[in-house]
């Protein structure tokens, strides 16, 4: 697995791990790698929405932004190349949830909201849940208008995701969506975050900003086993 990046927040009841360029969001790649059938692979068709899915056998993929499941042998996952992935598991109630989450996600509160789905339909207690967030643009080179930053403060209140960085507005998803994780009482010992700027690595990293637009995909993927 020295292709992915492998979050050790997480226990050995679940396969999670972020991918960069290589394999980047290969499904052939990720199904080779792992041992699990491509059948039992789940990317969502993302729309930058807050609309979370939950998986409770395998279908065809429909419009989400986050899934959710306690289905074994399952590998969901989202894809992004900004954006913040997430992956939260919860090894008492083995739930399992990928969420991708831009500004418009972020600001729609989409990592409340999918919280509150593993809460509400399977019992799962903020304290027993761990979260992974993997590499994104951060807010070193993630300059913004006004518009983004009205539209997240006004889902996260002021905070410390949003700084001035050579005369710009810039905000740092990673930071504003672990703020969030945090105001659903989830412990900031179960929180892991990656330090990585997509930005800043273009060559291991898609980076839709750094190419002006049409760029690949990296992936965050998690089973529970």
């Amino acid at each position: 697995m020295h292709r992915v990046i492998v979050p050790d927040i997480f226990p050995h009841s679940v396969t999670a791990f972020f991918t960069a360029k290589d394999p980047g969001s290969n499904i052939d790649d990720i199904s080779s790698m792992t041992g699990i059938c491509r059948t039992h692979i789940y990317l969502p068709v993302q729309k930058h929405t807050d609309r979370v899915l939950v998986l409770n056998a395998l279908r065809e993929p429909s419009i989400a932004d986050a899934v959710v499941t306690n289905e074994r042998g399952i590998l969901i996952g989202v894809q992004a190349a900004d954006c913040v992935p997430l992956l939260l598991y919860d090894p008492g109630k083995k739930v399992a949830a990928a969420i991708h989450a831009g500004w418009r996600g972020t600001a729609s509160s989409i990592v409340r909201k999918t919280i509150d789905v593993m809460m509400n339909r399977f019992s799962c207690e903020p304290g027993d849940i761990m979260v992974a967030i993997g590499p994104s643009i951060r807010g070193c080179c993630y300059a913004v208008g006004p518009d983004v930053i009205e539209a997240i403060a006004h889902a996260n209140g002021n905070g410390s995701y949003c700084m001035i960085r050579q005369g710009r507005s810039c905000i740092d998803l990673a930071i504003a969506n672990r703020d969030q994780a945090l105001c659903m009482n989830i412990p900031e010992s179960n929180i892991w975050v990656s330090r990585d700027c997509t930005f800043c690595n273009p060559e291991r990293y898609f980076s839709y900003r750094y190419a002006k637009g049409s760029t690949g995909r990296q992936a965050a993927f998690i089973a529970v086993r």
